[in-house]
């Protein structure tokens, strides 16, 4: 009985360990965003920079080439809603193309109608694909707990649609992990066979959320809100909340189920120090587990 719970044991911190070792990190393009990236993020993360309906794309643009030049893997968002037409599409992919980035993440975005015929991903990496991008890595967004206006049917069709225009799946948070394994599990069995980046909140505190949402414009604001509100619950609960215990669970739930899990997509909200932190520590309890005798 001992030895099955010891292979048990070690399965589980094979699987954390996969995780732990695939990470990418999400940060909003603030100010001061550069410089915190420089200061406390090695350049061996992968990031991801959001865009917002308020900020539009260019200042997603602008930071992803800024961090591209200092030698960071760089995925910005474009969220098809903000694009106004084959032009654009044109004018993004050639100017991104030309600065050698090669990673980006196609969502439908969160503006409350479309400024071009771009209602959603699938259109959008359509137009992408038929302009010729040079892009070899392409994320599309997966949702483990459905989507509060689209209908479950719907979402499913569309990760079917875009699922050969992309190369990986990032989801939105879920803070239940069997949920998250057993909706990987399903889309994995749907042939979807995409590796799936599970997205996760790292370490940061419910004022830095009420800052986020402050400094990103009213209506964009009370988007953000209402998307996050489950966040700032778990932030209320008693003891609060833990990115280490979720992502035990995660490895736990995922080693249940055959599924695509394949690492872990940090939204940091800006919080670089204390998400690196917290992500060399993580590896350092794994390590040093994996070296006990």
């Amino acid at each position: 009985m001992s030895i099955q719970l010891d292979v048990a044991g070690s399965s589980r911190r094979s699987r954390l360990a996969d995780l732990a070792h695939n990470i990418s990190y999400e940060v909003m393009p603030f100010k001061d965003t550069e410089r915190e990236v420089l200061e406390n993020v090695p350049d061996t993360v992968p990031l991801t920079v959001t865009a917002t309906a308020a900020k539009g794309i260019g200042k997603t643009l602008d930071l992803a080439e800024r961090l591209h030049r200092h030698g960071y893997t760089v995925a910005p968002h474009l969220p098809a809603r903000l694009f106004t037409g084959t032009a654009e599409v044109r004018d993004v992919v050639g100017r991104l193309g030309d600065a050698g980035i090669r990673s980006v993440f196609v969502i439908g975005g969160d503006a409350p109608a479309a400024a071009g015929p771009y209602p959603d991903a699938y259109s959008l990496l359509t137009a992408m694909d038929a302009v010729q991008h040079p892009f070899t890595e392409i994320g599309i967004g997966g949702y483990p707990e459905g989507h509060a206006a689209i209908a479950q049917e719907a979402i499913e069709e569309a990760l079917r649609r875009k699922a050969p225009l992309a190369t990986r799946v990032l989801t939105q948070i879920c803070f239940d992990a069997g949920a998250t394994a057993t909706w990987a599990a399903g889309i994995a069995a749907a042939r979807v066979e995409l590796p799936v980046y599970v997205g996760i909140p790292g370490p940061v505190n419910r004022q830095k959320l009420i800052r986020i949402s402050a400094g990103i414009g009213l209506g964009q604001s009370a988007r953000f809100l209402h998307k996050q509100q489950s966040l700032l619950w778990r932030f209320l609960l008693p003891g609060g909340y833990r990115p280490t215990r979720l992502a035990r669970q995660l490895a736990a739930a995922a080693g249940k189920h055959s599924t695509n899990i394949r690492g872990l997509h940090i939204f940091t909200f800006n919080e670089l120090r204390k998400t690196e932190i917290w992500r060399q520590q993580l590896l350092a309890a794994i390590s040093w587990k994996e070296d006990r005798p």
